[in-house]
């Protein structure tokens, strides 16, 4: 595979500097200059040339300041060419080919617009790109896609749209952050999701541009922040009525793995006012939770709102502040991809909007369940200040979950100058879990291996949980320019209730003493826990000058953590006694303020913000065995940080971006971390809280740059990043030196830093055919904690480099192939002896054609290497995929397709990684071949795409 894509691309390469060769006799120049009807240049001019059977694109490029315009090395032949300028009527002339080398058009006229000459412009033809300042406009019926294709496939036949195979979208070298239809977020801000349904004759416009953030659109003040956004406009046709799908497909059983089966659908209907939604699945195909195309229709313009974070303050909505990792998903889960393992999957739901002018509602109640098997083999060596021990371990388990989660935003423009936004997202969720583990730790000494410790577990657990978290936003806009209020009211509340039953067998083969060598764990173990959070904010932006602006914001948040741990030992035969040491209440009352303030300058382009906040964390806690103790433990903790913040957008114009920044995170403890709680779930590796913890403090600093070449459609983009940390909540580890258990315990340590860069850069090796993207990404983290009290330093090193090659030469065929070559360079101080190496490699190759009959066919390949020399590992997964469809019907609107899944038998989840003093695999055995027969029925035809890797 690997050698393959980079013949493909050497040939490629050849084929296109031979086409660039001056020398050869049969090329020709063609150039010419854009002129109104006074002679006077029209600089920037849109100048294509196009095929005169069906006005598809050759080839393109933008006149000079002075109008002037050339195309070198074109093939004989008969060529349209059509200029645009923006307020004049498009120009087109035949070119034929002539016995000149060059041909020289002289000056070409066009004339303005008048009323008059209206209609003449309404019945000229749409040129096939226009450029206007930033903004690239594609005519979407000038690049053709075969019958049935999406919006996806005819992106990536757009000049300067990159498509990765995951659906991804860069425009001009940049990741597009939002897409819109019609200007408005009917199929919400996700590439993938706006993308992936609606079909490509649906649409008659593609714009590519910079957009405003939501802030700057609120308050009227520009932050100089921008987002690269696509809006697709519809047909006429498009705009109202229903859409939906239904696919059902079935496989034999083979290799001892059950029948594959899958059903699912979806109906839509909206109108200029309404949406309805209705979605549902089944599968054992591993699509775990609904996929991002199907969550595109059924959240319809609420798949994502924006500007719907009520936390103030800098114009980011970042609050600077995080509660560790006890932050809850209240959201529908959105995967679709093939998860790891083997997994029976259920879902469904509705979905309902009304959206006018003045009043948006969006409504939704979705259920999934999931029912997981996982049978994982893992092996991880330890590194200490002298010597090493490995840990060998076979898990199996079967997990099931279940959820059901209710949605509902409502917003209303009292008038022009008023806005209020009710926000509800909650869930209600159980699910339970058997977990059979056997771990063997193998003391390393003298390149001999000597078994230490041996683990039997079996855990069975039953989880309840419920969350609610409702915003309510009030914004104002005055009437002077600039002037904004805006005030925001949440509460949340989170719920989280468990049962387990701990059944361990712990045997020490090296101890002394016979009565220490087995310790048997009988323990049911029960938490409750509850939080509520209660938080305000308040924001207020006054232009003080013509170019500057004053940012105030404040930010309360009053939270309270409640979780009453009950430990027991229990016997053979039942009945229990307490376990003191691991049972545990306790109460905390978190306190946060933050006062801040900022100056922003905004003119021609350059925006500078510069500001500072101070605030102040209280922690008010208090713990004990049990909540009927007499007497508590108290943690008493206030914390007072100020917070700088700088930050530089520059739009140097002619399609150049400068941007930079300085900010501050602080990151408080976790009520997890933060409580003296001693976990044994796996009685090999204890974790155990601290209460003496202090915030996480983060230094952060960005800068990058961006340009894009309209004429020839180059881009460059660059960003560098790092982060120094204060006091950083590092996870130190105690070993046992004869048990060789591990007890992790979060504490602070002074230093650790993140520095990193990424770079691509985008040409054309002929446009409109073939495109070629490179890429680099380095990191360099450096990562402190301590080992046994011994700091060790681990330093990462990583490199990553990435090819991109696409081809669409014809609309019966197209290839996209893809390389990333990766690795990783990892140092340990106290044992610098087990510094290594590792390699992730992975390649793609995805080739599409249309073979005669209306038949398509598609064929995937991904090729994936995992290597580490320094353990002997080395790891080669290929998965192929292939399938073969038609679209049936007169209308189009059905398709029969035969898809064969890792072709070769080989898929397997493998991964590897080099952790604080330990590097770890792990293998999973996941769901491989299969074969599916599936039949699609569509309501307004079905999307064959250009690019599938086994289904939509």
């Amino acid at each position: 595979m690997k050698n393959l894509f980079l013949l493909t691309l050497l040939c490629l390469l050849s084929t296109s500097l031979y086409a660039q060769n001056p020398g050869s006799p049969t090329r020709f120049t063609l150039q010419g200059r854009a002129v109104d009807t006074s002679a006077a240049p029209l600089p920037s001019s849109t100048v294509m040339l196009l095929s005169p059977k069906d006005s598809s694109m050759v080839n393109f490029t933008r006149a000079t300041d002075k109008g002037a315009f050339t195309f070198k090395n074109l093939r004989p032949g008969t060529y349209l060419l059509k200029i645009s300028f923006v307020g004049y009527i498009p120009f087109n002339q035949m070119v034929k080919t002539e016995s000149n080398s060059v041909i020289d058009l002289g000056d070409l006229k066009m004339k303005p617009i008048t009323k008059e000459l209206f209609e003449v412009v309404v019945k000229t033809a749409r040129a096939p790109l226009t450029i206007k300042g930033d903004t690239i406009e594609y005519n979407a019926a000038s690049f053709k896609v075969p019958p049935g294709s999406t919006v996806e496939d005819l992106l990536r036949k757009l000049p300067g749209v990159q498509v990765d195979q995951d659906g991804n979208i860069r425009a001009q070298g940049q990741e597009v952050k939002k897409v819109t239809v019609d200007g408005k977020s009917f199929f919400g801000n996700d590439p993938k999701l706006a993308t992936k349904n609606l079909q490509a004759d649906a649409i008659t416009k593609v714009q590519v541009y910079n957009d405003k953030t939501e802030q700057a659109k609120l308050t009227g003040v520009e932050d100089g922040k921008k987002e690269k956004t696509v809006n697709l406009e519809l047909k006429e046709e498009f705009k109202k009525g229903g859409f939906g799908k239904i696919t059902a497909g079935v496989g034999p059983a083979s290799n001892d793995i059950a029948p594959r089966a899958e059903i699912k659908g979806n109906y839509n209907k909206f109108n200029s006012k309404q949406q309805f939604s209705l979605v549902g699945l089944g599968n054992n195909t591993n699509q775990q939770g609904i996929s991002w195309n199907d969550y595109q229709d059924f959240r319809g313009s609420n798949s994502f709102n924006w500007n719907d974070n009520a936390d103030f303050g800098f114009s980011s909505g970042n609050r600077f502040i995080s509660f560790g990792d006890d932050e809850e998903t209240l959201g529908i889960p959105v995967n679709g991809g093939s998860g790891r393992g083997f997994s029976n999957n259920a879902a469904g739901g509705a979905n309902y909007n009304y959206d006018t002018k003045k009043t948006k509602l969006s409504t939704s109640y979705y259920y999934n369940q999931t029912r997981l098997e996982l049978n994982s083999l893992r092996n991880r060596k330890n590194f200490l200040e002298s010597g090493s021990f490995r840990t060998e371990e076979n898990s199996n388990q079967i997990n099931f979950n279940g959820n059901h989660r209710v949605s509902i935003r409502f917003e209303k423009q009292l008038d022009s100058l008023n806005t209020l936004v009710f926000l509800n997202n909650s869930r209600l969720g159980s699910g339970n879990s058997n977990v059979g583990t056997r771990q063997d730790l193998l003391r390393i000494a003298s390149l001999t291996e000597t078994l230490s410790t041996r683990n039997t577990t079996n855990n069975l657990s039953n989880t309840n949980q419920f969350g609610s978290a409702n915003s309510l936003i009030y914004r104002l806009k005055f009437k002077k320019k600039g002037r904004s209020f805006a005030a925001s009211a949440t509460y949340q509340i989170n719920t989280n209730d468990g049962d387990l039953a701990l059944r361990a067998r712990n045997e020490f083969f090296q101890a002394t003493n016979i009565n220490d060598q087995l310790r048997i764990i009988r323990q049911d173990q029960n938490t409750n826990s509850l939080r509520n959070e209660y938080r305000a904010s308040l924001l207020y932006i006054e232009p003080f000058a013509k170019k500057f602006f004053w940012e105030s914001f404040y930010n309360f948040s009053l939270r309270y953590d409640e979780v009453d741990r009950n430990v027991l030992n229990v016997g053979e035969v039942g009945g229990g006694t307490r376990n003191d040491s691991l049972s545990r209440y306790y109460k905390n009352n978190y306190t946060f303020n933050r006062l801040g303030s900022s100056i922003r300058y905004s003119y021609k382009g350059l925006n500078l913000s510069a500001g500072a906040a101070g605030q102040q964390f209280t922690l008010d806690g208090q713990y004990a065995s049990d909540q009927t103790s007499r007497t508590f433990n108290t943690i008493n903790r206030t914390f007072t940080t100020l917070i700088p913040n700088v930050s530089l957008n520059y739009d140097m114009k002619n399609n150049r971006y400068l941007y930079g920044g300085y900010d501050v995170n602080v990151r408080i403890p976790s009520s997890r971390d933060i409580q003296p709680i001693i976990n044994n779930t796996n009685p090999l590796f204890i974790n155990e809280g601290n209460p003496t913890l202090l915030p996480q403090l983060g230094h952060n600093m960005n800068a990058g740059f961006s340009y894009f070449n309209p004429a020839s459609f180059t881009n460059l983009f660059v960003n560098l990043y790092g982060t120094y940390y204060v006091n950083q909540i590092v996870y130190s580890q105690s070993v046992d030196p004869q048990t060789l258990i591990t007890t992790t315990r979060p504490e602070n340590l002074q230093g650790g830093k993140n520095l990193g860069s990424y770079m691509s850069f985008g040409f054309p090796l002929k446009k409109t055919k073939a495109t070629l993207n490179l890429n680099t990404q380095l990191n360099f983290g450096n990562n402190p904690t301590n080992i046994n009290g011994i700091r060790n330093e681990t330093n990462n090193e990583n490199y990553t480099l990435g090819a991109r090659l696409e081809l669409t030469p014809t609309d019966w065929l197209t290839f996209y192939g893809n390389a990333s070559i990766g690795r990783t360079n990892t140092r340990y101080s106290i044992n610098s002896g087990q510094n290594q190496s590792i390699v992730n490699n992975t390649y793609n190759g995805d080739l599409t054609l249309k073979l005669p009959g209306g038949i398509y066919a598609n064929t995937t390949m991904n090729y994936r290497v995992y290597q580490n020399d320094r353990f002997g590992f080395d790891q080669r997964i290929p998965i192929w995929n292939a399938s073969v469809y038609r679209i049936v019907g007169k209308a189009k609107k059905a398709e029969i397709r035969l898809s064969g899944v890792d072709m070769l038998n080989r898929n397997l989840n493998v991964s590897q990684y080099a952790g604080q003093n330990y590097v770890q695999e792990e293998r999973i055995q996941t769901l491989a071949r299969y074969f599916m027969l599936s039949f699609t029925y569509n309501m307004r035809g079905v999307q064959a795409k250009m690019r599938r890797d086994g289904g939509y």
